[in-house]
């Protein structure tokens, strides 16, 4: 039998006596601790579902020891300004071993057949709201690959006009906040291509970028 559990923050799938790496836990080393996050069991063909998650479920686990991740190196750099900063990060982790999984409600998984139709029938919907949502593609501003694109989306900024109205230092806040990996990218330039692509001046953009080296000025 597995499960599928949200454990501080982050979703696992757990079977009994497995071995599993969390973020840290409060609580002593030989603990006992439960979770009810429980949002998916299966055992065979037997798949109960949760809405979210499994009403009376339960993981139960026991902390085995509190350590720290690898180290991870965040490096900044801007070119010319004679900017650079260094900084490393462990991140604090609690191994657990997974004990019982108890189900005692939920929602039985509809058949494959059933499942089939429901998701035919949902397609337009689906499509179509996908359609309405859509954004410009941030990834034609260089120097924004398509984490950075990703990231600048998730805050809402999700078009070239609302990021030729965000400053750089508010764009670059976005993505570091987003996550540590994209703390190193310089966004001087960002609002200025962002402004050209949104005016429709592709000309002028790709003459602009031809001057630019990873979106920075060379």
């Amino acid at each position: 039998m597995y499960a599928i559990v949200e454990i501080a923050g982050q979703q696992f799938k757990v079977a009994k006596d497995q071995k599993v790496f969390v973020n840290r836990l409060a609580g002593e080393e030989g603990d006992d601790v439960s979770f009810d996050k429980v949002l998916l069991t299966g055992d065979g063909d037997n798949i109960t579902l949760g809405a979210p998650a499994i009403e009376g479920a339960l993981v139960g686990a026991k902390i085995s020891r509190h350590l720290k991740g690898d180290k991870v190196i965040v490096f900044k750099k801007k070119r010319r300004k004679g900017y650079k900063k260094k900084n490393g990060h462990r991140q604090s982790l609690t191994e657990i071993v997974i004990g019982d999984i108890s189900l005692k409600g939920g929602k039985k998984a509809a058949p494959k057949a059933e499942k089939k139709q429901e998701a035919k029938a949902e397609a337009p919907k689906a499509q179509k709201a996908k359609a309405s949502s859509k954004g410009d593609d941030l990834k034609k501003i260089e120097g924004a690959g398509p984490k950075a694109a990703e990231a600048l989306v998730a805050a809402g900024i999700d078009t070239f006009a609302k990021v030729a109205k965000t400053s750089p230092e508010k764009l670059s806040e976005v993505l570091s906040e987003a996550s540590s990996r994209l703390s190193h990218l310089v966004t001087d330039t960002w609002p200025k291509q962002a402004a050209l692509a949104a005016e429709g001046k592709w000309d002028e953009l790709k003459e602009l970028q031809d001057n630019l080296d990873g979106g920075i000025e060379k």
